[in-house]
């Protein structure tokens, strides 16, 4: 039986145990049997925990994809607990090394406390898809939005340098019960992530090591989309001591600042002012100039004078300064 039902999934390439059971004409017990023994050894996979789960061989994963889809209401909702339950339905600690689970259980939750918290939203929906190499999320509220909430908070002139703030780190709406660490570092552990919120569309692609704005459809609220590779080799634990490291006694003390984010060209010193607020939380701060095409010597001045003078305890770092650049920082330096 075990031989006709690898048969049947090679032609037919996914099927749930009732489809099996009927080709067959057997009982779903005794199909089920067979099953357990195929997927214990390796040879087919099982994705879902339910009834309606499907069966496939091994090597033909590309036939796969899983979706859980649930509206949720976000008073006394707790985070952790929609977990479990997506995870038990899913199948995912099955389906995800355990690099991929930590980091997509860290992930999750994080964003989901933010939407109960910080959202002032009723509901939110949920969303996650597990394919044949990666899995996601979508968190979706329907509240203030993400970038309006911070630049109300911190009296910003607008949601767009609300953006800086928040990929800063150690931002917050809340400071006495949240540190401002859940979007930074989820923004690092996956391979895309998205925070878009009314017009504005913040991308994490850090497979390329880069992150930018796009301007999208007005939505109410906001959503993020979380995605990473099943079987990534990403740590999480490597992940938070690259910017907690031991020598900072494992706290959040270092951050990185993408100075393209909003513009290619810097000229003056209100510029570099607007650039450098909130970073004196920190105790190494890099500034990666990739894409930048034009710095002033008031912008540089204020930044690697006036600040390092300010804050001599600092460590600041470049990376990805074009070379001509280079000859207007050393001017002031």
């Amino acid at each position: 039986m075990k031989k006709k039902i690898i048969n049947f999934l090679k032609t037919k390439g996914s099927a749930s145990g009732a489809e099996i059971a009927r080709n067959f004409k057997v009982s779903r017990q005794a199909i089920n049997l067979h099953l357990k023994v195929l997927v214990e050894s390796g040879i087919i996979l099982k994705l879902g925990k339910t009834r309606g789960a499907k069966y496939s061989l091994s090597g033909n994963l590309s036939q796969f994809s899983l979706k859980h889809v649930k509206l949720f209401e976000l008073k006394d909702l707790e985070e952790d607990k929609v977990f479990d339950e997506i995870s038990l339905i899913l199948n995912l600690r099955y389906l995800l090394s355990k690099n991929g689970y930590d980091i997509f259980y860290y992930a999750f939750t994080e964003a989901l406390n933010n939407a109960i918290e910080h959202s002032e939203s009723e509901k939110c929906k949920i969303e996650v898809v597990v394919n044949p190499y990666d899995i996601e999320f979508i968190i979706r509220d329907y509240g203030i939005g993400i970038f309006s909430s911070v630049a109300g908070k911190f009296n910003l002139s607008d949601e767009v340098s609300a953006v800086g703030e928040l990929i800063k780190g150690k931002t917050t709406t809340m400071p006495d019960r949240h540190t401002g660490e859940g979007v930074f570092f989820t923004s690092k552990s996956g391979d895309i992530v998205h925070y878009r919120s009314h017009k504005i569309c913040l991308i994490f692609d850090n497979s390329k090591k880069d992150v930018f704005i796009e301007q999208k459809k007005r939505i109410k609220g906001t959503e993020v989309y979380f995605n990473i590779k099943r079987k990534t080799r990403r740590e999480l634990g490597k992940i938070f001591n690259q910017y907690a490291p031991e020598d900072y006694e494992y706290k959040f003390e270092k951050t990185k600042v993408f100075i393209k984010l909003f513009q290619k060209e810097y000229v003056s010193r209100s510029e570099a002012k607007r650039l450098l607020t909130n970073l004196d939380k920190f105790k190494e701060i890099t500034l990666d100039f990739k894409g930048v095409k034009m710095i002033g010597q008031g912008f540089a001045d204020e930044v690697f004078r006036v600040f390092k003078n300010k804050h001599p305890d600092i460590v600041l770092k470049v990376e990805n300064l074009n070379p001509i650049l280079e000859s207007v920082i050393k001017h002031v330096s």
